[in-house]
C-alpha cells in the first residue's frame, strides 16, 4: 500500500502521528481574488451521554426502522433517497449530485462578500463554530487572510452550502487557525411579539429608581473576567454518579418513583426587594448554596 506523503498542517496544531480529523465539507474561501482551498472540521463536540430506549416491560431495547409505508417492509439505508412532494402523494427524487448543481459555486465555496465588526453581530444570530483547514497548495493565502485579520475586531462575512442547506456565516482569526461560526439567516429568529413581558421602563415595571442601582451595584460586584474553563458540566457527572450507583445497588432494572421535591423553589414574588439586593451584596453577590443530592 502506497504511504501518503505526510505534510505540515499549520492550522490544526496536531502532533505527529496522531489520526488526522475527518473534514465534512471541503471546498475553498474566495477572498476578492485571492482563492483559499478548505476543507472544514467541527469545533464542538456533544456531551450529552448516550442513551437507549427501552421497553419497560422486560428493558429490552427499543429500535426504529425505516420502513415502505406502502408495503410495509424494511427498506435499507442504500435505497432511500430524499425527495420533495410537489403534490399530494407525487414526489421530486432528490440526490446528493442535485444539491450540487443546484449551485455548483455555492457548494464549493465561501464567497466572502464583507467585512463587519465582529461586536456588531447580535449574539442569537450565531449558531456553530468550526475550523478552516488549508488543504494542499492553500498554506500561503490561508495564512494570508489569517494575518489580514489577526488583532481586528472585523470578522469575514460570507455564504457556503452544506449538506443541502445554505449558511451565511462569520470567518475570523483564532491563534493559528482561521475559525468559520454559521449564522442564522433573519428570517429563521422569532420575535418576542405576543410574549407577555413587563413594560419597558422602571416606573412602568414598578421597580423603584433605588432598587435599579442597587442592582446595578450587584451586577458589578459579580462582573469578573470570561472564564470558560472554569464550567463544566457537572449534571453529567451527577448523573454518571446516579447510574453508577443504581449499578453498585443493583437496581439496574427499578423504576425510581417520583419523590416530591425537598424544599420549595423560592418564590418570583419579592416582598422586601431592597432587603433582598442587600443581602445579596453582603454575600459578596454569591447564590445561596444547593443542597447536595443524597
Amino acid at each position: 500500500m502506497k504511504k501518503r506523503k505526510a505534510r505540515a498542517k499549520p492550522a490544526s496544531g496536531n502532533r505527529r502521528g496522531a489520526r488526522h480529523p475527518r473534514a465534512i465539507w471541503k471546498g475553498a474561501v474566495s477572498f476578492g481574488l485571492v482563492y483559499i482551498p478548505v476543507h472544514l472540521h467541527t469545533a464542538a463536540r456533544d456531551s450529552s451521554l448516550d442513551l437507549d430506549l427501552l421497553d419497560s416491560r422486560d428493558f429490552s431495547p427499543v429500535g426504529y426502522q425505516r420502513y415502505n409505508k406502502r408495503t410495509g417492509k424494511v427498506v435499507d439505508w442504500e435505497k432511500i433517497v430524499k425527495g420533495y412532494e410537489y403534490k399530494p402523494g407525487q414526489y421530486v427524487a432528490l440526490t446528493d449530485e442535485d444539491f450540487r448543481q443546484a449551485n455548483v459555486e455555492a457548494s464549493q465555496t465561501i464567497d466572502i462578500v464583507s467585512f463587519i465588526e465582529r461586536a456588531s453581530i447580535p449574539p442569537e444570530y450565531f449558531e456553530m463554530p468550526y475550523f478552516l483547514e488549508p488543504t494542499e497548495g492553500g498554506e500561503k493565502t490561508y495564512a494570508l487572510l489569517r494575518e489580514a485579520m489577526r488583532g481586528s475586531s472585523r470578522v469575514a462575512i460570507g455564504s457556503f452550502v452544506i449538506r443541502g442547506r445554505q449558511h451565511f456565516c462569520a470567518i475570523f482569526a483564532h491563534e493559528r487557525a482561521l475559525m468559520l461560526n454559521t449564522l442564522r439567516f433573519a428570517e429563521e429568529l422569532v420575535p418576542a411579539a405576543g410574549l407577555e413581558l413587563p413594560p419597558a421602563g422602571a416606573n412602568a415595571a414598578k421597580v423603584s429608581r433605588a432598587e435599579i442601582a442597587m442592582a446595578r451595584r450587584l451586577v458589578e460586584e459579580m462582573s469578573s473576567e470570561w472564564r470558560p474553563e472554569a464550567f463544566k458540566d457537572s449534571y453529567r457527572r451527577d448523573l454518571m454518579r446516579r447510574i453508577n450507583e443504581k449499578v453498585r445497588k443493583r437496581q439496574t432494572h427499578v423504576l425510581t418513583p417520583v419523590e416530591e421535591p425537598a424544599e420549595e423553589r423560592p418564590s418570583a414574588e419579592v416582598i422586601d426587594l431592597m432587603a433582598v439586593l442587600r443581602r445579596s451584596l453582603e454575600a459578596g453577590g454569591k447564590p445561596r448554596a444547593r443542597r447536595k443530592a443524597a
